[in-house]
């Protein structure tokens, strides 16, 4: 058996199964879910008619690589999209959701031979700190901070720790708090990567879900803006799963470093993960279109519109940059723990949300005490549709109310 599978952690929705093990929620409620970031507006149309129209070709194996039309049509929405060009040959490569993508690069890039670090964002997406610890590296979690919109502080990241760093992961529109990187902050990465020679994986799988008037800034747009159209030790990825409301599809894509790619796709090929020739052609169909991406947009504008108010009465809550969850502090009430809180809204309003505290670890702060970033606050998935999700923001209210 390997030994590093003794180093996985459960995933934060088996804690949550267990800490409302013993919990009867409120019979005379209707259950609602704000727990798993599971998209649930509907599938474009478009996506399963090009499924059936491709069932022929489930008669062919797909080639890791992937074909040469779907690539062509991701690099086309690459330059729609960021104003940047990739080669659709060398510098993208088809993946079954990012997901899977991240979990695999990290088995590409770190080298165990000699000593491994893997910088990740606290709190952060599990699959990070999975991969990193199957590959054989440590971990360094680096505190996303409230008083930089919930960004990470790079430059307390000890040089000690970078000079060991073979991967940096960042996620950028960020979960939970959907904090978008500028490209300052991605400057001063690429000029640690420079420094250092580690890698940098971009999961970008919110980006087309946003709130201000400018889309989220991509890593490789950042990269082209600073000059390094290459991208250099640089990997973007990104999936359909929100976007286009098909987290089923398992499709996406990663983009960058030619040289990576070609190590990528290497191990890939062994790994067994080309992607289905009927998936692919509804990817296609999926990445050439956008009037449903921004009718997406749109139901979540809304959505967030009306139920961001109605919890900024009870809770210190704001409008992220991006992304499909509201990342609030638990009130005083509660005595500031996030698990507490999750069980009496259960038990009581039979409404579910994740501790903040099981998306993030227990790490040295700026003052060398150790602390959970995560603790103390709620991440909501506002995924239902609205009607639902303001049902459960009144409940919220009237709960928290009930304790004061």
């Amino acid at each position: 058996m390997n030994p590093l599978l003794k180093h996985l952690q459960p995933y934060p929705f088996e804690r949550l199964r267990r800490l409302h093990a013993d919990i009867i929620p409120n019979p005379q409620l209707a259950p609602i879910s704000l727990g798993i970031g599971e998209p649930r507006h509907a599938t474009p149309e478009l996506i399963g008619q090009a499924l059936l129209a491709s069932l022929p070709k489930m008669s062919h194996y797909p080639a890791t690589a992937g074909e040469p039309a779907l690539k062509q049509s991701m690099a086309r929405w690459l330059e729609r999209r960021y104003a940047i060009s990739v080669d659709p040959v060398t510098e993208i490569l088809p993946v079954n959701g990012s997901r899977e993508a991240l979990f695999s690069l990290a088995q590409t890039v770190i080298d165990p031979s000699r000593p491994a670090t893997v910088v990740v964002p606290n709190p952060f997406y599990q699959i990070y700190e999975g991969a990193a610890l199957l590959a054989g590296a440590k971990l360094h979690y680096a505190p996303s901070l409230p008083q930089k919109n919930f960004g990470v502080d790079w430059a307390a990241v000890p040089t000690e720790v970078w000079q060991s760093t073979q991967l940096l992961f960042v996620c950028s529109p960020g979960n939970p708090a959907g904090a978008v990187m500028g490209l300052d902050e991605w400057r001063q990465v690429f000029e640690l990567s420079d420094r250092h020679g580690f890698v940098i994986a971009s999961d970008e799988c919110y980006s087309e879900i946003y709130f201000r008037d400018e889309p989220p800034l991509g890593a490789l747009e950042a990269a082209t803006r600073l000059g390094r159209s290459r991208f250099e030790r640089l990997i973007s990825l990104t999936s359909l799963s929100k976007r286009s409301n098909a987290p089923g599809l398992r499709s996406g894509f990663v983009a960058g470093d030619a040289n990576l790619l070609k190590a990528f796709l290497l191990y890939r090929t062994y790994h067994g993960s080309a992607m289905s020739p009927v998936v692919q052609a509804a990817s296609q169909a999926a990445w050439d279109d956008e009037a449903h991406v921004q009718l997406n947009r749109q139901l979540y504008r809304q959505k967030f519109a009306r139920i961001t108010p109605v919890l900024q009465q009870v809770m210190e809550v704001a409008l992220p940059d991006a992304g499909f969850y509201l990342w609030a502090k638990v009130p005083e009430a509660f005595g500031g723990s996030d698990t507490e809180f999750s069980r009496q809204l259960l038990a009581q309003y039979n409404v579910v949300v994740l501790p903040g505290s099981y998306l993030a670890r227990e790490a040295p702060g700026a003052d060398g005490q150790p602390f959970n970033p995560g603790a103390g606050r709620v991440r909501m998935a506002l995924v239902a549709e609205t009607a639902e999700c303001l049902q459960a923001a009144e409940r919220i209210v009237q709960f928290i109310q009930s304790k004061h």
